[in-house]
């Protein structure tokens, strides 16, 4: 049955509100996923999706509609505060079709790790472009405790912590653990935000997304390790 939901947030950012905006409006590659913002003028982009409002850098607000009403929608407010910091409250807001509570309860925890990024991508990568990887786990990745098993093959224990990870075919990485809750896992290095999405609860493989800013980085050699590893892991 079709219900409508409403996601909100309210996080402090160590960045400028024209960096946050940038990074929302532009950059979205550099932390969430790279979907192209639809025009500043309100006319729809090639989905339907289409600007409700535009204030750089305060405010960038989009939404899509579809039949039988409905819609999806994104609102972000941005404020600078003392200190260099800015805050972004945030609305998703929308329409589930199916199984409303378990996609909402996805989709808030999965708002939470996006927004962390966000503010690791300011704080640390401000401005910079990224070169994005995404691969899918196997099926097997779709039963309980595979968030578990993610972690074992990481290494990874706390937040904070140091790791080294080897990945064939990449040169190996050193890296903090930047976010360890729940079903995620996000790993910051020098040069990359490496995102882990381990999706079971929701009847989904694990998942990966990587942001990788080295300039000559080399994507399509970088996400068939990545595949291969994550294949793997859950062989």
């Amino acid at each position: 049955m079709s219900k409508q939901f409403e996601i909100r947030r309210e996080v402090v950012l160590e960045a400028s509100p024209e960096q946050v905006f940038n990074a929302i409006t532009e950059n979205n590659g550099a932390w969430l996923f790279p979907v192209p913002f639809p025009p500043a003028d309100g006319t729809p982009d090639a989905t339907g999706n289409r600007v409700t409002a535009w204030n750089p850098p305060h405010e960038a607000s989009v939404r899509v509609d579809g039949e039988g009403g409905w819609f999806n929608a994104l609102e972000h407010i941005i404020e600078a505060r003392d200190g260099g910091t800015t805050v972004l409250r945030y609305v998703h807001s929308g329409i589930f079709t199916d199984d409303w509570d378990t996609q909402y309860d996805g989709a808030g925890k999965h708002t939470d790790f996006y927004l962390h990024s966000l503010n690791q991508y300011v704080k640390h990568f401000p401005g910079q472009r990224a070169n994005y990887l995404a691969a899918d786990g196997p099926d097997s990745s779709t039963k309980p405790g595979s968030v578990d098993v993610l972690r074992n093959a990481l290494g990874v224990t706390e937040l904070g912590q140091r790791v080294h990870i080897e990945v064939p075919g990449l040169a190996p990485i050193e890296g903090e653990v930047d976010y360890l809750e729940g079903q995620f896992v996000g790993i910051r290095s020098t040069d990359a935000l490496y995102r882990f999405y381990c999706r079971e609860p929701w009847g989904a493989p694990v998942s990966l997304a990587h942001h990788l800013f080295a300039g000559d980085t080399d994507t399509e050699k970088s996400t068939a390790a990545w595949q291969s590893w994550l294949n793997g892991v859950f062989a």
